[in-house]
Parts: C-alpha cells; sequence; structure tokens
C-alpha cells in the first residue's frame, strides 16, 4: 500500500470544500497529486473509493491528555501510576484517537515528562504524531500540581521552562488560573503574577518554544492577553459571580491573533456524575455557559482551534473530537470553520503548518474519509469510512 489513490466525491482540502470529485494519489506518506474531477487513476494504482465520501485532512486534536485513562478522577489517579503502566495508557488513548480520524494530537497534561520520553523511544508512524508540553507549569500546590510542573517566583518559573525544553517539548503549557479537577484551587483567580506569566514567557520564546495559558478565570484571560502569550486553553472567563466572555475581551483576543481552544465536546451517551456536576457548578459552569462563550468568541473572530480535553473523565474519552466539533456548530459556527479549526489552523498552532492540516502535494499523507458531506452535516465525522495515517490505511 505505498502507493495508491483515494477517490471521493468530494474533498475539504483543510480551506475549503472542492465538490465535483477528486483524486488523491499517495506514495511513500505523502500527498503526490490531487486531480479534480473523475479523474483516472495511474496505471497500477490500487484506488480506494467512496461514491458519496469526502476526504479531508487528518483531524488535529489540540488539547488532550495521553497519560489520562479517562476513567473517574484520571488526572488524580496519575499521581501513583508507574510510568510502564502510563506507556500502555498513551498507546491505548493514540490508538482511540486514530480511530476516530484523529492522526495529530497536542498533549497538555503530561505525568512528569513520561509522553515525551515515550514519544523519543518510541517514533512510532502507525500512531498520531505527538505534538507536547511535558508536565504543565503549575504553582505550588496549584492546578495539577500531582503532574510535577510546581514552580514559584521569576527564577523558579524560568528554571521550570527551561528543563521543559530540555525535556524536549514543543511548548510550554502555564497554568494561569485554578481548575475544576484540583480541589483546593481557585477557578477564579489567577495562579501567578503579571511578572512570572511574563518570565515563563520570555524564557520560552528565548528557547524558541510558545506558550499557552490554561485560563478559565477572567482575570487569567486578562493577564494572558496582556502578557502575550501564544495560546489560551478554556477561556471560560470565570468570576466570583459566575462565567462570562466580555465582549470587548472577545475583540481584544481577536486583534491580538492568540489561538483560543475552548476544550468542548463530551461523549452523548456518559451520563456526568453528580459530583463532576457539581464541581463545574461551583466554578460558575455549564454547558450552556460554555457554548455561550464560544459563540461570542466566534463572532468576534477570534482564532479558535479544536481541542477535547480527552482523557479527563468518561465523558471525555479519547477520540471524542467529532464531538468538539458538532458542539461548535451548536454554537453556531459555521461547519466549514470548525473543521478548519481542526485541520489547517489545528496544525498550525502544533507548529506543523508546512506539512500537515491540508490535502496539498508535499503534505503528509494523513486522511480522514467520512460517508457524506460533514459541510452540510456535521455528523458524519462520528462514523469514518476510512483514516489515513502517513498513507497507510488504518487496519491495513
Amino acid at each position: 500500500m505505498a502507493r495508491h489513490a483515494v477517490r471521493a466525491a468530494r474533498m475539504f482540502d483543510g480551506e475549503r470544500l472542492v465538490d465535483g470529485g477528486v483524486l488523491v494519489l499517495l506514495d511513500d506518506g505523502r500527498v503526490v497529486d490531487v486531480h479534480r474531477g473523475w479523474a483516472e487513476a495511474p496505471e497500477g494504482w490500487p484506488v480506494r473509493e467512496g461514491p458519496d465520501a469526502t476526504v479531508l485532512p487528518g483531524l488535529v486534536d489540540a488539547h488532550v491528555h495521553l497519560c489520562a485513562d479517562a476513567g473517574p478522577d484520571a488526572l488524580g489517579r496519575l499521581a501513583e501510576r508507574p510510568e510502564p503502566d502510563l506507556d500502555g495508557v498513551v498507546e491505548a488513548s493514540l490508538r482511540a484517537h486514530l480511530a476516530a480520524g484523529v492522526t495529530t494530537v497536542r498533549d497538555l497534561g503530561d505525568r512528569r515528562d513520561a509522553v515525551l520520553r515515550w514519544r523519543d523511544r518510541e517514533g512510532r508512524d502507525d500512531l498520531p504524531t505527538v505534538v507536547g508540553s511535558g508536565a504543565p507549569v503549575t504553582s505550588v500546590g496549584g492546578h495539577c500540581w500531582s503532574l510535577g510542573g510546581e514552580a514559584s517566583g521569576v527564577d523558579g518559573i524560568r528554571e521550570a521552562v527551561r528543563l521543559r525544553a530540555e525535556a524536549g517539548a514543543d511548548l510550554v503549557k502555564v497554568m494561569a488560573s485554578g481548575g475544576v479537577f484540583t480541589p483546593g484551587t481557585d477557578t477564579t483567580r489567577p495562579q501567578f503574577s503579571d511578572q512570572e506569566l511574563t518570565a515563563a514567557l520570555t524564557q520560552a520564546h528565548d528557547l524558541g518554544l510558545p506558550v499557552t495559558a490554561h485560563a478559565h478565570a477572567l482575570g487569567a484571560v486578562e493577564q494572558a492577553v496582556r502578557v502575550g502569550v501564544d495560546g489560551i486553553e478554556h477561556c471560560t472567563c470565570v468570576t466570583t459571580t459566575g462565567a462570562h466572555v466580555p465582549d470587548e475581551l472577545a475583540d481584544r483576543l481577536a486583534a491580538s491573533g492568540v489561538a483560543v481552544c475552548a476544550t468542548l465536546g463530551t461523549d452523548p451517551a456518559v451520563v456526568t456524575p453528580p459530583e463532576v456536576v457539581a464541581m463545574a457548578a461551583r466554578a460558575g459552569l455549564s454547558e450552556a455557559i460554555l457554548r455561550d462563550g464560544v459563540a461570542t468568541l466566534h463572532r468576534a473572530g477570534v482564532r479558535l482551534v479544536a481541542g477535547s480535553d480527552a482523557g479527563l473523565g468518561p465523558a471525555k474519552p479519547h477520540g471524542i473530537l467529532p464531538e468538539t466539533l458538532i458542539e461548535y456548530v451548536g454554537c453556531g459556527i459555521p461547519a466549514a470553520t470548525a473543521l478548519t479549526a481542526a485541520t489547517s489552523v489545528g496544525a498550525e498552532v502544533c507548529g506543523l503548518g508546512r506539512r500537515k492540516g491540508r490535502i496539498r502535494v508535499g503534505f503528509e499523507a494523513d486522511l480522514l474519509v467520512v460517508d457524506g458531506d460533514p459541510t452540510d452535516d456535521i455528523t458524519v465525522l462520528r462514523r469514518p469510512l476510512a483514516v489515513y495515517r502517513a498513507g497507510v490505511p488504518l487496519g491495513g
């Protein structure tokens, strides 16, 4: 299967829909030609066809937790798991993503850099590409402190960032506010001073690494924009009286060009446990509030990227990204824009925009084929016909 072709009724190329038939030629793991219309494949090239299919770039999930197994208290249980166990969890997580059409993930919740070590050891072409932050930098006792990223003071934070770079991280994640799943942290307030967050940003940029900030608190989102981070995760804008994205802040986020990953997407078949609902309620969060915030960000023209927060619990299993995109569309985002957030924009945010996220000659042959037109019915993403990683179809 090193050289073969994919024929479909239409193609979403990472930016727009191309209708009227398409033939994509794959060789040695790359796209070598794209023919519009009902072209014949070169002699000797096996062809896989889908009469009413759409071929897309493999999806990019820009916010996952590969070490977390999506069971109850998945992050909390990580502190006690031996690293050999984590290797198996990471591989099972990646297989679930691949089966859903996700061929690239950005891991933002590593336990003591275990994912980075697994990636360096394994170098697997049969699983999704992994972009990783290592353990997130957090305050002492702060959100996800048990993952091993505690730091304090300007010097301590600069050293924490240096260690991430030394471990092979592709970016730095900073927990700019508390989080729902870490008892004792505050989702309504920043965890670091402006000086500390600036130190993280400056050190990371000096080392060639972007910075994304976990920010639930309105004050933390304001702070992240003020110091100029490259990305913001969640961006829920929680205060002591509730959560709401102010229009003026959304306009500033759009003007800054920062990439916002809103982390929507849950398994509709899973009933969220009452204790999780209660934790979210204490933080002023609900599905309606989260969707309203995303709608505000979209209307303002904020650069949205698709990420699911997969692995956190039963309602967020690995491979849940199609539900993220379905929820984006439910917020009023056009389906083509949602798909762009999970293809070309996602690849760019992951630093892979020159080789992934588009169906283009010379790009890696990571493809997803679905039955129907996802720009007309985004739910067809739930039913992949075929997934290709580096030109090789899942299942051979």
